[in-house]
């Protein structure tokens, strides 16, 4: 499965946030910059996080994004979703059916065990992402990292 560069992107960006979670909302334009990522493509990302609830968007002058909940209600699948969407990576296409070898219909009534096994490791994966908080990848970073990212950051 190959997920967009938008996943990263996010990701990092909610942990950043849950680290500044006292400051002022952080700039989209500080963000890009700590990253050293396109702030027009990061944009699309962002916006994509605040609609589905995980950021929230401060507009103005001083405005600029922060977690809309707290960090430990915020899961990495939440993150991945707002950004990817919730489409299931495999579709099957019914692949049984067609060609020489083709089974009538009537014997295709449940999804073929590739579909199931595919199906079974979606949702072990997400099952894995969702266990996962925002909060608990921010407790992963070294102090240091942590002192960095707190020292980069505007103040208000």
């Amino acid at each position: 499965m190959k997920l967009s560069q938008g996943v990263e992107w996010g990701m990092h960006c909610a942990v950043l946030l849950a680290v500044a979670d006292d400051r002022a909302p952080v700039p989209r334009d500080a963000l890009a910059r700590h990253y050293g990522l396109s702030e027009t493509n990061l944009a699309k990302h962002l916006q994509a996080l605040a609609r589905s609830g995980v950021l929230q968007a401060t507009p103005g002058p001083q405005g600029g994004y922060r977690l809309a909940r707290p960090a430990q209600e915020i899961t990495m699948l939440d993150v991945l979703e707002a950004v990817e969407g919730r489409a299931r990576p495999f579709v099957c296409q019914e692949i049984r059916q067609r060609g020489a070898g083709a089974l009538p219909a009537e014997k295709c009534t449940r999804p073929c065990a590739i579909h199931a096994m595919m199906d079974d490791a979606d949702e072990a994966w997400r099952t894995s992402l969702r266990a996962v908080t925002v909060a608990d990848m921010a407790a992963r970073l070294t102090p240091a990292t942590r002192a960095h990212i707190r020292r980069e950051l505007p103040h208000p």
